[in-house]
Parts: C-alpha cells; sequence; structure tokens
C-alpha cells in the first residue's frame, strides 16, 4: 500500500532493454502535489524510470520489467489497466516542443475531443482554462485559430502543457522540458511547473541541477540505473547521505 501523501510508486522495479539492463531495483514513491526531479548523468535511467510512469516503454520492442509500478495504489501493469486512461491522467510533455500542425484551438481541443467532448461552449471553456493554466492565454487569446507552428519554442512548450493539461491529468511527467529554451523562455516554463504543482503532480527530468535546486520539492539521484539517494531536495543538495549524490552534486563527476 502506498502513504496517503505519494500518488506513484515504484516497488523493486528493473527493465531491460534485451539483455541490457536500464534499471536496477528501483523503489521510490512520489509525493502528491509537489514536484519531484530525477537528476543523474547522461544513461542512468531518468528518462526510463520516468517513461514508466505511463507505460511509454510498452512502445520499445524488447523491453522486459520486473516488479510494481503503482498510481493511486493500484498497479498500472495488471492486464486490467486501461492504458488510454493511464495515458490521460498521466500526461507527458516532451525535450523538444511537439504541437500539431494545426492551430492553436485544435491543439488544446485535441485531446478533449478524442474523449467525446463535442460541445463547442464546453470546448471553449476547456482550452481557455487550459491556456491559463499554462500561463499563456493572456500571448494567444487573440489569434487561438493561427498555426501553433507560428508560436516561439517557449510558447510552443507551453501549448505543449496546455494541451497535457486539457484532459485533466493528476500527474504531468516532463522530458527535459527546458533544454531546447532559451533562458527567458526557461524561467517562464519553471515558475509555471511552481504554479502546477497546487493543483498537479509534477515529475520532472532534468540534467540542470540549478534548475533541479530551484523547482523541485523532492529530488531522486540516479546512477546506472539505480536510484542512489532519494529525498527533500535541500538535504539532497546541501547534506546527501551519500557519497555518489556529494560527488555528483558538487560537480567532482557527471
Amino acid at each position: 500500500m502506498q502513504d496517503d501523501d505519494s500518488i506513484l510508486a515504484t516497488e523493486h522495479l528493473s527493465l531491460y532493454y534485451g539483455d541490457n539492463q536500464a534499471l536496477r531495483d528501483i523503489s521510490v514513491r512520489i509525493p502528491r502535489n509537489r514536484v519531484t526531479a530525477l537528476i543523474g548523468p547522461s544513461g542512468c535511467g531518468k528518462s526510463t524510470l520516468l517513461r514508466c510512469f505511463n507505460r511509454l516503454n510498452d512502445l520499445i520492442e524488447g523491453v522486459r520489467i520486473e516488479g510494481r509500478i503503482l498510481f493511486e495504489g493500484r498497479d498500472i501493469r495488471d492486464p486490467g489497466c486501461d492504458v488510454v486512461e493511464l495515458r490521460k491522467r498521466i500526461g507527458m510533455v516532451f525535450q523538444k516542443p511537439n504541437p500539431f500542425p494545426s492551430s492553436i484551438y485544435d491543439n488544446v481541443a485535441y485531446g478533449p475531443r478524442v474523449h467525446g467532448v463535442r460541445n463547442r461552449g464546453a470546448l471553449d471553456a476547456i482550452v481557455r482554462v487550459s491556456l491559463e493554466a499554462a500561463a499563456l492565454w493572456d500571448e494567444v487569446a487573440d489569434r487561438l485559430h493561427d498555426s501553433a507552428m507560428g508560436l516561439s519554442g517557449g510558447q510552443q512548450q507551453r501549448l505543449c502543457i496546455a494541451r497535457t493539461l486539457a484532459v485533466g491529468p493528476g500527474v504531468i511527467l516532463m522530458d527535459e522540458p527546458c533544454s531546447a529554451l532559451d533562458p527567458i523562455a526557461t524561467s517562464k516554463i519553471e515558475n509555471l511547473i511552481n504554479d502546477l504543482k497546487e493543483h498537479y503532480t509534477v515529475v520532472i527530468v532534468t540534467h540542470n541541477m540549478q534548475q533541479a535546486a530551484r523547482v523541485s520539492d523532492f529530488t531522486g539521484f540516479m546512477y546506472l540505473g539505480r536510484l542512489i539517494e532519494f529525498g527533500p531536495t535541500a538535504r539532497i543538495f546541501e547534506n546527501p547521505r551519500e557519497e555518489l549524490t556529494n560527488n555528483y552534486v558538487t560537480g567532482r563527476f557527471g
């Protein structure tokens, strides 16, 4: 069973790509309505772990998983799990902004339409609320029917966040969401992440330790497929318990 304050958890999770073991016996609890950052050097398994939470690794041939992955206390790998519903509840924002080549409005309305919302008034309301929640409404309100491809990179990434919010998730997974953005756009996304945790649980993968320190409440340090240490962000950065963690956050390797 999960603690009341955790929304996601893994229990002895291991993952293999063919003969290559990418995750090794990971047990972690992700607190509800908090921002959790996963840090560690390239290839340590951060994005692989993130993708476990909404079963995106299922799409990769040759993947084998051991252990349990729990969302609100239920194992998402059970045969009865509805993967479409799971990915509605656990949304994903990718490293590079990936808006659809359609209007700003249609990007945000896409998910609700797929899930059966047809009423124009209802769609209008969802689009506005989602864009407001993604701190984008004021910038695009007068051009909702323009192509999303005309937005800046930072605006496109906030549009992708709005598109994720439009289907009513509980969890938002973010895989290096600022790595393709300039410092000003990055600052806007970081401020947005801080606002989102009032209503959502956010799990972010980042190579940028300063970003992890700025935006997250909890941090997990990963190395060679293992979760070396997990805890409140301030402790991980200021008083880590593991020597490997200390070496990484002080810049001695990685």
